[in-house]
């Protein structure tokens, strides 16, 4: 199924993979850079406020799960599963987040975000809990990627 001829995203204006940051490769940053996963690849999210906080991002333009196939939706799906159940192990989740919303980036990308017993907002999503984003250094940043990776591969 196609979407609608000239269909323009609410958020951006996105109506094609040259208008998009992720397509363009502005975003996620490649450092952040996690394991492949198919249709997508995973990312650290660059705010590590909520630790493990995860981006699996679509490797091709699509705004909606339902323009994609059934065998590329049921892949992608698989991907979520098998990094979430990572970040769930590494960070000793309590809960794990997942959000596809796509008002501000208008292109496939699942946030996973372990919800840990030391959560600031435990009840409420993420968005709504004011902070400082929470950069890592790169030694931080490395680690946590490594210990996801590890675990990916079990």
């Amino acid at each position: 199924m196609s979407p609608p001829s000239g269909r323009t995203s609410l958020a951006s204006g996105t109506k094609s993979a040259a208008d998009c940051r992720a397509c363009r490769g502005e975003w996620p940053p490649a450092e952040t850079f996690i394991a492949d996963c198919g249709p997508a690849n995973a990312y650290l999210y660059t705010d590590q406020c909520f630790p493990g906080w995860t981006v699996l991002v679509l490797k091709r333009h699509a705004v909606e799960l339902w323009e994609l196939e059934r065998d590329e939706r049921n892949a992608l799906m698989d991907g979520v599963t098998r990094v979430a159940r990572a970040l769930a192990t590494v960070y000793e989740a309590k809960k794990m987040n997942y959000e596809l919303l796509g008002n501000q980036l208008a292109h496939i990308h699942w946030h996973l975000v372990p919800r840990r017993a030391d959560d600031p907002v435990p009840r409420l999503p993420v968005w709504t809990h004011t902070h400082e984003p929470l950069a890592l250094s790169p030694a931080e940043q490395r680690a946590r990627i490594d210990a996801i990776r590890a675990r990916l591969k079990k």
